[in-house]
Parts: C-alpha cells; structure tokens; sequence
C-alpha cells in the first residue's frame, strides 16, 4: 500500500517533516540520500530547499530534478509521533486503505457505491466529508461494514 503524505515541514538543514493520512508524522533528513543521488546535495542550497512542495499526496519536489516519494519518507523517516486525525482525515484513510486492499479503481468503486468517481476522489484525498450513510455505502460496495468508535481516555 501506498502512504499519502497530507502536509509538508521544512525544517533546519535539509530536514522534512510529513504528516500522512494516517496519522503518522516522520521526520527525513535528505542527506541520507546524497551517497545515492549526489544530485540531492542542491538542497543545502537554503532558499531551494525552502522551496519544495507537496505534490499530491505521493512526493515532494523542488525542481524537475529533485524529488522525493511520500513512500520513502514514510518507510525510511524517524517516527515522530502519531497524531488524531479530524475524521475526513481518517476517513481518507480508511476508504483509500479499504479500496486498495480490495484492488479496484476510483471508478469501480464508484460504480459499485454510485457515487461520483471525483466524489471517491475528494474523500481520498481527505478534501471531503463524507455523511456517515456514505461512507456506509462505500463499506458495503466493498464487502465490508462501517465502524465507528468514541475513545475515552482511561483516567489514572
């Protein structure tokens, strides 16, 4: 599965930190990847670095030869901290998490719920809130069911 990166922090150096849809942030120092691709030594270059941008939810770019994928951040990044979402982010995903683990398109799911495939799209993307009845129509298209929780934190 694909992790969808949500938001993007430059920080000192050539140090990102990325929030992604599911709550997890990780922190990348791009330097680990100048042996690599020496390329990426450009970005100690302050005001280059400061100029990269989310694109998407797959990777961040600075230029047409500098970039990165959400996925290496997310697999290779210092775990920071694990944040709650507000429940489009959550949502998000939860729908893409579900789709991909069923292998079907946008499209497909959206024939299956008959919901807008841009509609499947905005939820994904957590651009969207979703009602509850649809997000129960998008669990039952795949073969699944909707839960909901409340968590209360246990007092000591």
């Amino acid at each position: 599965m694909f992790h969808k990166a949500a938001e993007l922090r430059l920080l000192e150096g050539t140090t990102l930190e990325v929030l992604f849809q599911d709550g997890y942030v990780k922190r990348y120092d791009m330097r680990t990847l100048f042996p690599k691709y020496p390329q990426l030594k450009q970005l100690e270059d302050r005001s280059l670095f400061l100029s990269g941008k989310l694109i998407g939810a797959y990777g961040i770019v600075w230029n047409d030869e500098l970039d990165i994928d959400a996925e290496t951040i997310y697999e290779e990044g210092e775990n920071l901290r694990r944040e709650v979402l507000v429940i489009h982010q959550a949502s998000a995903h939860a729908v893409a998490s579900a789709r991909a683990e069923a292998d079907i398109s946008q499209k497909q799911l959206a024939d299956l719920c008959g919901i807008d495939q841009s509609d499947i799209s905005k939820i994904e993307r957590g651009v969207a809130n979703p009602s509850v009845a649809t997000l129960e129509k998008i669990a039952q298209a795949l073969g699944g069911r909707l839960s909901i929780s409340i968590e209360i934190p246990s007092e000591k």
